[in-house]
């Protein structure tokens, strides 16, 4: 399960230090969300990461995307 740039940049500013830290995290984050499209994003990476294993969350590379470059690192 892929999670898209939009995403992964939102997660960088949540725990990453384990797939149930991020989940908690980003839940209690979204209540104070106003923007819909910040909160569709929000509610996508939830979905994948509660889909993923906290081995395939491991796995991922949680650096910013740089939307400029086109790179995975700011």
């Amino acid at each position: 399960m892929n999670l898209t740039p939009d995403e992964i940049n939102l997660l960088c500013v949540y725990d990453t230090t384990g797939r149930t830290a991020l989940i908690d995290d980003l839940c209690n984050a979204t209540i104070d969300f106003e923007d819909p499209e910040l909160l569709e994003i929000a509610r996508g990476a939830l979905d994948k990461l509660r889909d993923m294993t906290d081995a395939e969350f491991a796995a991922v590379d949680l650096i910013p995307y740089d939307f400029e470059d086109g790179e995975g690192e700011v």
